[in-house]
C-alpha cells in the first residue's frame, strides 16, 4: 500500500530477458502487485520472470498468445488491475528506463486525488537534450506538439512517455478494448481521457538511457503512424466532446479554418500553374489566396485558443 492506496504496476515486456530482472528486483516494497505482461517474447523473458515469481508472490506473469504491441500489453495489465479493483495502476517499461526513485512523484498527484492520471515528462529537465538520442528527442518533440492540439491537454509535453499512473475511476471508465495497441497508446489514451474530462498532471522525471536497453522503435515509421492516429483521433474528440456531449462553437472555427485551408491550397496551386504556363501572376488570384490563408490561420488559432480555455481546468 502507498498512502492507504493499493498499487498495481503493469510492466509490458517484449524480449527483455537482460533487463526484466532488474526491473522486478528494484520494484519498491509498497507496490502491492507487479503484473508482467509477456507480449509473445522470442527470448527467455518468460523463464526469467517465472523464476523470480517463485521467490516473490507479488509478481504475476500474464502471457500473450500472439504479439499485440506495447499498447496491447498495457491494456491487458490495465484490465487486470481494473478487474481486481486496485486503486492505482502504474505503467513501467520492461527495459529498465523508468527509475523506481521517480515512482512517488508519479503516484502522489493520483493518490492524493489531485488528478486522475499522471505521466512522466523527460523533456522538462535540462539533461534531456544531452541524454535522449537526438532523432528520438526531435521526434518526441514533434509528436508532443501534435498531441497537445489533438488531445486538448495543452500543458502536457513528452507525450511518448510511458511512465504513468491512473486512478480507479479512469480505469473503470475507459473502454480498453478500443485502445490503440502499438507505440501510439499514450497519445490515444490522452485523447480518450480528455473526452471524459479527467485531470492530467505532467511530472518532471530524469531520462534514463544507455543501461543495456535495446530500442524497438523505428522513429521514422512511428512518426507517420502516430501522426495518422492523431489525425483520426482529433476528429473523434471534436465529435465526442464538442458535438455529442456538450456543444461548443469552436467546432465552427475549426470547420471554417479547414475550409479556408483547402481554398488556400487550391488557389495557391492555380496561382503557380498560371505563373508557370503564362508567365505572370494573376493579382486577383494572389489576393484571394492571401485572404484565404489569413482567414484559415485566424479561424484555426481562435479554435485552438477556445479549446485551451475549455480544458484549462483539467491541469
Amino acid at each position: 500500500m502507498y498512502k492507504n492506496k493499493s498499487i498495481c504496476v503493469v510492466v509490458p515486456a517484449y524480449n527483455e530477458e537482460t533487463q526484466i530482472g532488474k526491473v522486478i528486483e528494484t520494484m519498491p516494497d509498497y507496490v502491492d502487485k507487479t503484473i508482467i505482461v509477456n507480449d509473445r517474447s522470442k527470448d527467455s523473458t518468460s523463464s526469467v520472470v517465472e523464476k523470480l515469481s517463485e521467490k516473490n508472490d507479488k509478481i504475476q506473469l500474464i502471457e500473450h498468445k500472439t504479439n499485440q504491441g506495447v499498447g496491447g500489453a498495457i491494456t491487458t495489465g490495465y484490465k487486470w488491475a481494473r478487474d481486481n479493483d486496485y486503486d492505482v495502476a502504474v505503467v513501467m517499461a520492461g527495459d529498465g528506463q523508468m527509475s523506481p526513485q521517480d515512482l512517488p512523484l508519479i503516484l502522489d498527484p493520483v493518490v492524493e486525488e489531485r488528478v486522475d492520471y499522471s505521466k512522466g515528462n523527460r523533456l522538462f529537465t535540462g539533461e534531456a537534450y544531452k541524454k535522449i538520442p537526438k532523432i528520438r528527442y526531435f521526434g518526441n518533440a514533434f509528436l508532443s506538439l501534435l498531441t497537445k492540439i489533438v488531445s486538448g491537454y495543452w500543458h502536457v509535453a513528452d507525450s511518448q512517455s510511458g511512465y504513468t499512473a491512473i486512478n480507479k475511476k479512469a480505469l473503470h471508465t475507459i473502454d480498453w478494448d478500443k485502445m490503440y495497441k502499438r507505440f501510439g497508446q499514450p497519445n490515444d489514451l490522452l485523447v480518450r481521457l480528455n473526452v471524459y474530462n479527467f485531470k492530467v498532471a505532467d511530472i518532471p522525471i530524469e531520462p534514463v538511457y544507455n543501461i543495456g536497453e535495446r530500442s524497438k522503435i523505428n522513429i521514422f515509421k512511428v512518426i507517420f503512424t502516430i501522426s495518422w492516429l492523431l489525425f483520426r483521433m482529433f476528429f473523434w474528440r471534436m465529435k465526442e466532446k464538442y458535438i455529442i456531449r456538450d456543444f461548443h462553437p469552436l467546432i465552427f472555427f475549426y470547420t471554417l479554418g479547414g475550409i479556408f485551408s483547402f481554398i488556400t491550397v487550391f488557389l495557391s496551386i492555380r496561382l503557380f500553374w498560371v505563373w508557370y504556363v503564362f508567365g505572370y501572376i494573376p493579382s486577383i488570384n494572389a489576393l484571394a489566396a492571401m485572404f484565404a490563408f489569413v482567414s484559415a490561420s485566424l479561424f484555426t488559432l481562435f479554435a485552438m485558443w477556445f479549446d485551451m480555455e475549455a480544458n484549462k481546468h483539467l491541469k
